[in-house]
């Protein structure tokens, strides 16, 4: 009998920290106005003193309780992030340390679309029956690789973190999913490498990723819903990865999804790379828009390019 990877708790946590664009009005040359018509973001959350792992179990410790499982029963973490806390170890057995639990951990790093690609893993390794239960968690500390002197980049990023827990299950749960990587535009969104206990800062081409975004965005949502069946129609929601409300809101119109079934949590959060769609998730399932049964498509796109969709049975 096939087996499914189904989502039984999701959690988020942002950090305390909120930066709005009347603060950053003070340090660039920008203003409030231009920035949300540009990328439909507010305010972002920005971390003081804490790491990516430490945002990272916060949200694992909520997605637990509402799976209402321990640590202990976890077969598997896979953490999603372009901003571990060290070269290495792996910021996710860091994770595993801190939550108790006894599992193998590992990272994964596909930027933006880290956690598409950390799901659609976690997804073979429940079919193939090589573990029931999994959590994959998104989480970044995307302040400390800004340059805040940088208008075009400084505008679009914050910190956080989100997680789901995934159990095997008979009946539902990750229907289809698809998974694409194109090395040849690494220069197009890039963070390069300097000295040792030095850290580069995100070089973004803007238009050129506005227009591949959204191409192969919408390709993959629709190869995604053909190989499953499926039409638009057939969506409950879409919660794709929150980079800029014109390239969610082109991608929605390319595939004929009307924007009331679109979850958009980007004026509160920003892009929080790999975070993103586990809070946004997490967002509108505590609200009460997402609800069992509900049929949903996730998509994301991060530098490199990688980028994917996963359809989803709640």
């Amino acid at each position: 009998m096939k087996k499914f990877a189904r989502i039984i708790g999701t959690g988020s946590y942002l950090p305390p920290k909120v930066v709005t664009n009347h603060d950053l009005e003070k340090m660039l040359d920008t203003n409030d106005e231009w920035i949300v018509a540009r990328t439909g973001i507010s305010e972002r959350r920005i971390v003081e003193e804490e790491g990516t792992c430490d945002l990272a179990l916060e949200a694992s410790i909520k997605a637990l309780e509402m799976a209402n499982i321990d640590a202990s029963e976890l077969d598997l973490i896979i953490l999603a992030t372009t901003t571990p806390d060290k070269i290495f170890p792996a910021t996710a057995t860091m994770l595993q340390n801190r939550l108790g639990a006894k599992c193998p951990a590992f990272d994964m790093q596909a930027v933006c679309a880290g956690f598409i690609f950390a799901m659609t893993t976690a997804q073979q390794y429940i079919e193939n029956g090589s573990a029931k239960k999994v959590l994959v968690v998104g989480s970044e500390t995307m302040s400390k690789i800004v340059d805040w002197s940088d208008r075009s980049s400084a505008i679009l990023f914050g910190d956080g973190a989100g997680a789901v827990v995934l159990s095997s299950d008979d009946e539902t749960g990750i229907l289809h999913s698809n998974i694409y990587s194109d090395g040849q535009y690494v220069s197009s969104l890039h963070v390069s490498n300097t000295r040792i206990n030095e850290i580069g800062f995100i070089q973004m081409a803007g238009n050129e990723v506005f227009k591949i975004a959204v191409t192969r965005l919408s390709n993959s949502a629709k190869t995604t819903l053909r190989e499953s069946n499926m039409t638009v129609d057939d969506l409950t929601w879409m919660v794709p990865h929150q980079a800029n409300i014109r390239i969610i809101t082109a991608v929605a119109k390319k595939i004929n999804l009307p924007m009331e079934k679109v979850i958009i949590t980007l004026s509160k959060h920003g892009n929080t790379s790999a975070a993103s769609i586990p809070l946004a998730l997490d967002v509108a399932v505590r609200d009460g828009r997402i609800n069992k049964g509900d049929k949903l498509i996730f998509e994301g796109i991060g530098g490199g390019f990688s980028w994917g969709s996963l359809l989803v049975e709640f």
